[in-house]
């Protein structure tokens, strides 16, 4: 995360906690990187003094930081401290060290389907601790989630909102941010659990693709196509795109759950790491499917490709049968009349000029001709005695 020198104006001490660097700043206030006696790192988020005389704002910001001590899990940034009744009040939480997945897509351009699947399945993960205790984040973007050296982390919960609770937008006040937003907090309907998968739908979709999946525009423009139109999706790999559209469901309950989608991520993650098939697709139809989309592929060692239309195996150089003992017969080209399998030539043999016929064996040669001697002296013999005896 980019860190920035301290202006004049920022304070240098809030609460316990020493302010070091800006790290950045939004519609709520500012994020410093600060510290404790201890040496803990923590962020620090102060509110922007007209917010801060906001009393409703107050009592809102209150509810959603109570609510945020609740969240346990390993994909959040731990509530470290806060004070609410502070001239401008602000909360503290677990500095994540490491880039914005926006930062990170920036300079490395877009994710892996591997990569992409098993960030979005540990942040499901995270987003079902979120939910269970009953907080919607509302804001869930690529710069609100840190890729930490022990995996993603969601950060920035400032404009969390209990469940149910209404999101019409207050002057002033940041209700999350264009492209990212569920079309139920861009009418002013209550949250839910199916907000956040909406927007974290819409995360997964840009770091994919790089961009927005509802284009670029005025803050209006962008609102109305989350609403009216379908997010464009060329361009995010196969395996992530039905899931990823199913998030981007206009209506809530037409998308699927924190934890549905987190086992869904888990499993293509694995299917990409291994690179393996997809389910539903049985391996050596895809494999047979792959080898005939290529026309020119030399055959691998040991596979037998099915003669074309008018082409004998003879032609290509590789017969139908390896050997007489298999019981396979091999099949002439076009005439469909089996032929017997020819015996294994033996051992140490050189093929010689191939003949019109195949020669016979020498014993059985020697017995053709004595029979053929004998039939020649029996039919002479024959003739003479016929003749003698009409003389």
């Amino acid at each position: 995360m980019a860190m920035m020198r301290l202006r004049r104006e920022d304070p240098r001490v809030v609460g316990t906690f020493r302010l070091h660097r800006r790290l950045g700043a939004g519609g709520m206030g500012v994020v410093y990187l600060g510290s404790d006696r201890r040496g803990q790192r923590v962020a620090l988020k102060v509110i922007r003094p007209d917010l801060a005389e906001d009393r409703e704002f107050r009592s809102r910001f209150a509810r959603e930081v109570s609510a945020a001590r609740r969240i346990r899990g390993g994909c959040t940034a731990r509530l470290v401290a806060a004070d609410l009744e502070a001239e401008r009040p602000w909360f503290a939480t677990q500095y994540v060290p490491g880039p914005s997945l926006h930062d990170r897509v920036l300079t490395d351009g877009p994710m892996t389907a591997a990569e992409i699947a098993a960030v979005g399945a540990a942040l499901a993960e995270g987003l079902v601790a979120v939910h269970e205790a009953g907080v919607v984040h509302r804001d869930i973007k690529p710069s609100n989630i840190l890729l930490s050296p022990k995996g993603p982390r969601i950060i920035d919960f400032g404009i969390a909102w209990s469940t149910g609770a209404s999101t019409l937008t207050r002057v002033g006040t940041a209700v999350g941010s264009p492209g990212f937003l569920a079309p139920e907090q861009v009418r002013g309907a209550a949250v839910s659990a199916a907000t956040d998968v909406f927007s974290l739908g819409a995360t997964l979709a840009w770091a994919a693709l790089g961009d927005s999946a509802f284009g670029h525009g005025s803050s209006e423009v962008m609102l109305y196509r989350v609403v009216h139109e379908e997010p464009h999706l060329r361009g995010v790999p196969p395996a992530l795109e039905p899931l990823i559209r199913a998030c981007l469901a206009k209506h809530p309950e037409e998308r699927p759950t924190t934890l549905q989608l987190s086992l869904r991520l888990k499993e293509i993650a694995v299917r990409e790491a291994r690179g393996t098939v997809p389910p539903g697709r049985a391996p050596r139809a895809a494999a047979s499917a792959g080898r005939e989309s290529s026309p020119g592929r030399a055959p691998a060692r040991g596979e037998q490709r099915a003669p074309r239309s008018g082409e004998r195996p003879a032609d290509r150089g590789a017969p139908a049968s390896r050997s007489a003992g298999n019981g396979r017969s091999r099949t002439g080209g076009g005439s469909g009349t089996p032929r017997p399998a020819r015996p294994p030539r033996p051992s140490g043999s050189v093929p010689g000029p191939r003949a019109s016929a195949p020669p016979s064996r020498g014993v059985d040669g020697r017995l053709l001709r004595q029979r053929l001697v004998v039939f020649v002296v029996v039919t002479f013999l024959v003739a003479v005695a016929i003749a003698v005896a009409r003389g």
